[in-house]
């Protein structure tokens, strides 16, 4: 009888483990109630136009925008009143290139460090994420499954998460992370970084539909590959193209599969080249592209995500490094990107690849505010919102939040910022969310309302 017990027991087992992972694939429930909310005297920026609306009106009813009027909408029974006050009701911010898992570490802390810190540690970083107005990030890699069911299942405050899981790296890529004593790599073994899904090894097209497939198992949204060198990998010199035409051929075809796309981290005009034949979507950075490559990016209709880094991002690195003289490197194209960008009208999403620093992570909108040097506050703020909520659109049935993101319309998701305060005419506004952003408001929840006080 005991036996029989068991075998019952370890049969259902499968099911059991089915259950438990599908929430990760579920989509975030409407918050208890559908309750309501009424923004009174409000002048709305849209996410994608260039100026304020009239004084309006907006009701928010369970996780939707029901209702947009310049006529008063009568408040019902239990309604939640935001007296506007002519301030601007804005969409919350977008980041399409964040690490959530590696913000507050330091890089020999997220590869070797105690996973439970690191978790809690980033948890902590997603409400700060989130009460600093950025509402959603695209995770540009790292095993960030958990703290996106946590965040989804309101275990604790945070923004939407649209995964990629794992960095997909060749050996010697850019994130290869492992030390030159773990040499030769051994058939069937994994390393530190793969046991704990910050990046995985793929040497072969076999081997990438392997990585691809089992990170889109897991709920990524998009996938990330480094075809080219990066400034944090230790091994890894800027001017080396990594994959194969033929991997990355593997990698989009098994993304297209799933009916998403590929994303790659590329600096040079040959890693941007070699990506774009092969099928991939979008560019990450992109700070050493020439004429050639930003008109490629152009003609194909491809996306550039890119980043204002700031000087100090080199300061994760030890002085005299490699990393850090990689990183200055990378950040003198940045003018020059911008340059191109703009002369041939590229696709441009916001980003800000914050590594390794929770006291940089406090300048978040800063680094939005940095963009004005380029574009109107109206143009930076339409990137940080209705734009980039077009990339996200680029998931397909994998996007984990199916509806309109970015933008302040009827029937789209309640991601909303009310800002004291009109950015448009002062986009430095959103460089001090503490004071500027009065009410926090994501998917019809209200995570800050300084007017209630």
């Amino acid at each position: 009888m005991r036996m029989l017990t068991r075998r019952r027991l370890l049969a259902t087992l499968p099911v059991l483990a089915s259950g438990l992972a599908s929430p990760l694939r579920a989509q975030p429930a409407a918050p208890a109630g559908a309750a309501t909310t009424l923004f009174q005297d409000v002048r709305i920026f849209d996410g994608t136009g260039a100026a304020l609306s009239a004084p309006s009106h907006v009701l928010v009813r369970g996780n939707l925008i029901e209702r947009i009027s310049t006529t008063p909408i009568p408040a019902e029974a239990g309604t939640i009143v935001i007296a506007g006050g002519g301030r601007t009701l804005m969409p919350g911010l977008t980041d399409m290139h964040w690490h959530a898992m590696m913000v507050r570490s330091t890089p020999s802390q997220a590869i070797f460090g105690n996973l439970g810190f690191n978790y809690l540690s980033a948890g902590a970083e997603a409400t700060a994420t989130l009460m600093r107005g950025f509402t959603t990030i695209r995770d540009m890699g790292g095993p960030s499954f958990g703290l996106k069911q946590a965040i989804d299942a309101g275990v604790l405050p945070g923004p939407r998460i649209y995964p990629s899981g794992a960095v997909i790296t060749v050996t010697s890529g850019h994130g290869d992370f492992r030390q030159q004593t773990e040499l030769p790599r051994s058939p069937g073994t994994l390393s530190r970084m793969e046991q704990i899904g910050g990046s995985m090894l793929a040497d072969s097209p076999d081997e990438v539909r392997l990585r691809v497939r089992e990170q889109l198992m897991q709920g990524a949204s998009q996938i990330k590959l480094t075809a080219g060198g990066g400034v944090a990998s230790p091994f890894s010199p800027l001017d080396v193209s990594t994959f194969t035409a033929e991997e990355l051929r593997a990698a989009v075809e098994a993304a297209e599969n799933w009916g998403t796309y590929v994303t790659v981290h590329a600096y040079t005009p040959a890693a941007i080249k070699r990506a774009i034949a092969a099928g991939v979507k979008c560019i990450e950075h992109g700070h050493l592209m020439d004429e050639a490559s930003a008109k490629l990016i152009a003609d194909n209709d491809i996306w550039l995500s890119t980043q204002a880094f700031p000087d100090e991002m080199a300061e994760a690195f030890p002085p005299g490094s490699g990393e850090r003289a990689k990183a200055y490197s990378v950040f003198a194209g940045t003018e020059k990107t911008f340059e191109l960008a703009k002369k041939y009208k590229l696709k441009i999403a916001f980003g800000t690849d914050i590594l390794f620093s929770a006291q940089l992570a406090t300048r978040h909108g800063e680094l939005l505010a940095k963009f004005a040097r380029w574009f109107t506050p109206a143009e930076t703020l339409a990137m940080a919102t209705g734009t980039n909520a077009r990339l996200l659109e680029l998931s397909g049935l994998r996007n984990p939040y199916p509806g309109k993101l970015g933008v302040v319309a009827a029937n789209a998701l309640a991601d909303l910022l009310l800002v004291d305060g009109n950015p448009l005419e002062n986009i430095n506004l959103v460089a001090d969310p503490h004071r500027s952003f009065v009410v926090i408001m994501k998917d019809g929840r209200i995570f800050k309302n300084t007017l209630a006080r």
